[in-house]
């Protein structure tokens, strides 16, 4: 497979931001959520307001990954007060590495996974941290391979369903 591109998004892109995050979103949990539930949480959570909210936060970084100048997929990470839980200023949140289903397995996600942790190590953080659907074995599977434990739960909405949510973490 060719190299493949990885770059911070920028405020001028917040519209293939908001199509690479629904498509991934929607491949990856479509098949296990009522199209409901799926539906209110793409409205909501990749409304172009709370994207722009997002990618203006000082403490939040998205990455696209591209292969001729394709978007394939993403990363968002967040520091500090930006992070969803710990808010921990010694550790890195990874809150999404998400590739389109025809590039799974093909390296993406891992190149990401190590642009966090090559950021994680620049900051000189602690450790990564991250939560994980409980039925995305895929995931879980993936996070375990790159030396990730489980540490904690923690509840996921989606919808009107409440979903748990793995948290792993990785001391660096």
């Amino acid at each position: 497979m060719q190299d493949i591109q990885i770059d911070k998004v920028t405020i001028t892109e917040l519209e293939q931001l908001q199509k690479i995050g629904k498509q991934t979103f929607f491949e990856t949990f479509s098949s296990d959520n009522t199209e409901e539930n799926m539906s209110k949480y793409l409205e909501e959570g990749f409304s172009i307001k709370k994207l722009e909210q997002e990618l203006s936060h000082p403490d939040s970084e998205f990455y696209f990954a591209s292969l001729n100048n394709q978007v394939i997929g993403y990363l968002k990470i967040n520091f500090g007060d930006s992070q969803t839980e710990l808010k921990d200023k010694n550790a890195l949140e990874i809150e999404r590495i998400y590739v389109l289903k025809e590039f799974h397995g093909k390296n993406v996600g891992q190149q990401l996974y190590e642009k966090a942790i090559s950021i994680a190590r620049k900051l000189q953080v602690n450790y990564v941290w991250l939560g994980v659907w409980e039925k995305n074995t895929r995931a879980i599977h993936f996070y375990k391979k790159n030396g990730f434990i489980e540490f904690d739960k923690h509840i996921f909405r989606l919808g009107d369903d409440e979903q748990t949510d793995i948290m792993m973490k990785l001391n660096l």
